[in-house]
């Protein structure tokens, strides 16, 4: 009898679950994105907010939450309900360097999350402003040992993807440079576009459409492989480098504690949104890809990119309080 009732119950609550799951979401949906308007993350944070919104019928809200590397809104997220409705676009700077740089969290980096989706990776390129005379890596690469600390770098902030890429590509070919953080992707790159910069890593989606006015040079791509989008690019390994990969991978999370059955539903129309025509070609003309793959996928890839650069945060001697 005692078991009947156990099997009962367990049998209601699954019930209960698959109920609040389809009826998801109640209430507008919010998608924090922990840096400034413009970048790459906000790009893709606000086609996928567009097309939940359709998919449910609610208000998907793209909010900024920049500072402290991405921490301040990543934390805001890891701290609010776990219903569902709070989600974090994340990447690689936020959800697997982030805890590698900054020596206490308020939050487990990897069991502090629930893992919604595997959203794209998207290379990072290698830019630098016309008045640069380098047309290619090697080039880059001579300039910088010629004059070291010469050339100067911009990024997102410090510890973030672009530092993390422009860092490794000091180390791997032995030059040194000259870092510039900002506050976000754009102005970064607006002040590359200025000549305040030199040069600069960041996304494709960002720094393609100047390149290809004429506004910016575009020497490499960080991926393993030439991205489809710019074949006539070379890849940073191929221009010299041997191993050189660093391209950015953008992830959704909630706070720890969503029920599996919501997790499911907003992996699946998230994934939809992935899918779509107009937001897969965007990504697509942009170098970038996109990633269709349940929770759990995100969740291990978490788990082995802090671990991939752990070696690469130690030799650089990235540290943030």
């Amino acid at each position: 009898m005692q078991r009947r009732r156990l099997l009962i119950g367990a049998a209601s609550a699954s019930l209960a679950t698959a109920a609040r799951a389809q009826d998801f979401p109640a209430k507008p949906l919010r998608l924090v994105v922990p840096f400034t308007p413009g970048g790459t993350t906000d790009i893709l944070a606000r086609e996928i907010a567009a097309k939940l919104q359709v998919a449910f019928g609610q208000s998907c809200v793209v909010e900024n939450r920049p500072g402290g590397g991405g921490t301040i809104g990543c934390e805001m997220v890891a701290r609010s309900e776990p219903d569902g409705l709070t989600m974090l676009m994340g990447h690689i700077g936020t959800l697997a360097i982030n805890p590698l740089v900054y020596p206490r969290h308020s939050y487990d980096p990897v069991k502090g999350w629930t893992p919604l989706a595997y959203v794209a990776n998207v290379p990072n390129v290698l830019t630098v402003n016309p008045s640069v005379p380098a047309t290619s890596v090697p080039e880059l690469v001579a300039m910088a040992k010629a004059r070291p600390g010469a050339l100067a770098y911009g990024t997102g902030g410090t510890a973030s993807a672009s530092h993390l890429a422009s860092a490794y590509f000091a180390y791997a070919t032995g030059t040194e440079f000259l870092h510039v953080p900002y506050k976000g992707t754009a102005p970064f790159v607006s002040d590359l576009l200025g000549g305040q910069l030199q040069m600069g890593f960041t996304g494709a989606p960002v720094v393609m459409p100047l390149a290809k006015q004429g506004r910016l040079r575009a020497l490499a791509v960080s991926s393993a492989r030439r991205s489809e989008a710019f074949p006539e690019l070379p890849t940073v390994a191929e221009s010299g480098v041997a191993g050189f990969e660093a391209d950015q991978w953008y992830g959704i999370t909630g706070p720890a504690g969503i029920e599996p059955a919501i997790a499911a539903r907003l992996n699946e129309e998230i994934n939809k949104a992935l899918a779509s025509a107009d937001v897969k070609a965007r990504l697509e003309k942009e170098g970038g890809a996109p990633v269709l793959a349940p929770p759990e996928a995100l969740g291990s890839h978490i788990a082995n990119e802090i671990e991939r650069w752990r070696p690469v945060v130690k030799a650089a001697n990235i540290r943030l309080e």
